[in-house]
């Protein structure tokens, strides 16, 4: 075979191995590759056009179950019923929720799991994932989102002090040196201690395991003062009944802190709390809302039937025209 049939031979044999090379070897950076679209299998061009949900959706389309919190004893927000079913303004808030999802996920029959929390459990339990819902009385703070989300504000409370009549206390300065109870787990029992160490004032905290319990140590005599948000102090005085003349105690007329209500949720699930939120301004925007608070604020109870005749505050009125999930208290003064 003479050189020049050899050398046409390698040439050719040269070009077909870099077409099969460039056949099976991958596209080098810089390279433009085609184009063209990838036919999708049918159940992923169907996963696609679903909307992504979250994993708090996605647990509960799954599973058909949805978590949600409530306090035993925090009337008017939540409580328990004559049947011991709770009920109340914040459990009401979220019942909204939970018929909005059954609609949204087609889930008419999604089952609801009430679970008792208290002022120490609640926020554990939120963020631990053992709630979806914590509905109760919860103070929106930026130190509490940390760990877990809130929803919009759905209430602004006040706290105040609770004395006996003819104390006049209008300040914590007032009980310098004195016993003071408050609530465990709560905000009110934080900002005791916190001012107390600021000031000097050497206060004896007491602390109560719930705010029936903290009542009845200010009842007893073993605290001068009461100090929680008004819209419980005011309750709890309410519940007393004949046991209690509305003259036996006097709450101070200023405020020491301000404390928007809200609903608990996973911190790591933003799109759910969108869907909660939605709900509720929904309510803020159709004027529904207004209803709600009349009968838990301004109607007779259950099964009680006190009635706390307690119009909605200026500061919640801007919240509905305006609604917002800040922790800063100066937001709503």
């Amino acid at each position: 075979m003479n050189a020049r049939i050899v050398i046409v031979m390698a040439a050719a044999l040269l070009a077909l191995a870099g077409t099969v090379c460039a056949a099976v070897s991958p596209p080098r950076a810089g390279k433009l590759v085609s184009t063209k679209p990838v036919t999708q299998a049918p159940h992923a061009a169907s996963r696609a056009a679903q909307p992504a949900e979250g994993p708090t959706l996605t647990r509960i389309r799954e599973t058909g179950v949805i978590v949600i919190g409530y306090r035993p004893s925090s009337a008017p927000f939540s409580f328990l019923d004559a049947q011991l079913r709770p009920t109340g303004y914040s459990v009401d808030l979220c019942e909204r929720v939970i018929a909005s999802l059954r609609v949204r996920l087609n889930l008419p029959d999604l089952e609801v799991r009430r679970v008792a929390v208290g002022s120490a459990t609640r926020m554990p339990m939120v963020s631990n994932g053992s709630l979806d819902m914590e509905c109760g009385i919860t103070t929106n703070t930026a130190e509490r989102a940390r760990s877990q989300a809130f929803s919009v504000t759905i209430f602004v409370a006040e706290t105040k002090l609770m004395s006996r009549h003819g104390e006049k206390v209008q300040s914590l300065p007032d009980l310098r040196g004195r016993p003071v109870v408050s609530t465990i787990g709560t905000t009110s029992i934080q900002h005791l201690a916190k001012v107390n160490e600021q000031q000097g004032l050497g206060i004896r905290i007491v602390a109560g395991l719930d705010d029936p319990d903290a009542f009845q140590l200010l009842r007893s005599g073993r605290a001068d003062a009461f100090l929680m948000d008004d819209v419980i102090l005011r309750t709890l005085l309410a519940q007393q009944g004949a046991a209690v003349s509305a003259d036996d105690y006097v709450i101070s007329d200023h405020a020491l802190t301000i404390e928007p209500y809200a609903i608990g949720l996973n911190r790591d699930d933003p799109m759910f709390k969108t869907m909660v939120d939605d709900v509720l301004t929904g309510l803020y925007r159709s004027g529904e809302i207004h209803a709600i608070y009349k009968r838990w604020f301004e109607s007779p109870l259950p099964p009680s039937g006190i009635n706390l005749k307690l119009p909605m505050s200026a500061a919640f009125r801007r919240v509905i025209a305006q609604p917002t999930d800040s922790p800063d208290p100066e937001r709503y003064r």
